[in-house]
């Protein structure tokens, strides 16, 4: 252990398994409960070997000890830094990006993460921040899709937002200012949807690149917005449906 650098810890055969196979994170260590027998454990276990990661078996009372609570199911592993990415070279004609801002609950952005992975988004844009400590609640929140989805840190929003246009991506924000309802709105084929959190919204570098806001319309007279995980939720399913 001395000689890792800013070891995290992540807990459970999802988020574990993802991190494995996204390979976006060095492995110091898995520690698995001596009794532990099932085929996906045995899965992760081959896959660890094949990787010469370090493997501990342990009892169940001393991986408690170990880890934060007990929903670990009996494996933790000890990992480093997860690596970011640049913007995908997508070649293909429908492709739907996310730029996310203001979030500052790590559980609701695992789970703005796992929406978004499930509707096939290509790619996450988010400005700098160090989620390192929260590592292990992202990946459990997001069932291992924050491992698996690339993630785009964008030091200079307004650049990344330029890259964008040049790239034929239209920007679509969730922002009821001059908005048109998301249910008459066609989503381009190339499209990065901007959400914002409840509390900052999204900054005035994404703002003045959108191409369209768009709201998500009630069915009653509700006058406060979705918080960022539902709004996330409902529109990037819209521009799933409308590619079908």
């Amino acid at each position: 252990m001395s000689s890792m650098k800013q070891p995290h810890m992540l807990e459970g055969n999802i988020s574990v398994k993802a991190a494995l196979l996204a390979k976006r994170r060095p492995f110091y260590k898995l520690i698995v409960d001596i009794k532990k027998r099932d085929r996906d454990t045995a899965f992760i276990l081959k896959e660890a070997q094949k990787r010469k990661i370090i493997i501990e078996k342990k009892n169940r009372f001393d991986i408690d000890e170990l880890a934060d609570g007990k929903t670990h199911g009996g494996l933790i592993a000890y990992v480093g830094e997860r690596t970011f990415d640049d913007l995908p070279d997508t070649g293909h004609e429908h492709c739907l990006l996310a730029i996310i801002e203001g979030i500052e609950d790590p559980f609701n952005f695992g789970q703005i993460i796992r929406t978004l992975y499930a509707a096939g988004c290509k790619g996450v844009i988010l400005p700098p921040r160090n989620w390192s400590s929260a590592a292990k609640t992202i990946a459990k929140s997001s069932a291992g899709a924050s491992e698996y989805i690339p993630m785009i840190i964008a030091e200079d929003m307004n650049k990344l937002c330029a890259e964008l246009k040049e790239r034929q991506f239209s920007i679509v924000c969730g922002d009821r200012k001059n908005a048109v309802s998301l249910y008459d709105y066609r989503f381009p084929n190339r499209t990065c949807i901007a959400i914002g959190g409840e509390m900052r919204g999204l900054s005035k570098s994404v703002q003045e690149y959108s191409d369209q806001n768009i709201y998500i319309p009630y069915e009653n007279d509700f006058r406060n917005s979705l918080n960022a995980v539902s709004a996330a939720a409902v529109i990037a399913f819209e521009f799933v449906r409308q590619q079908i």
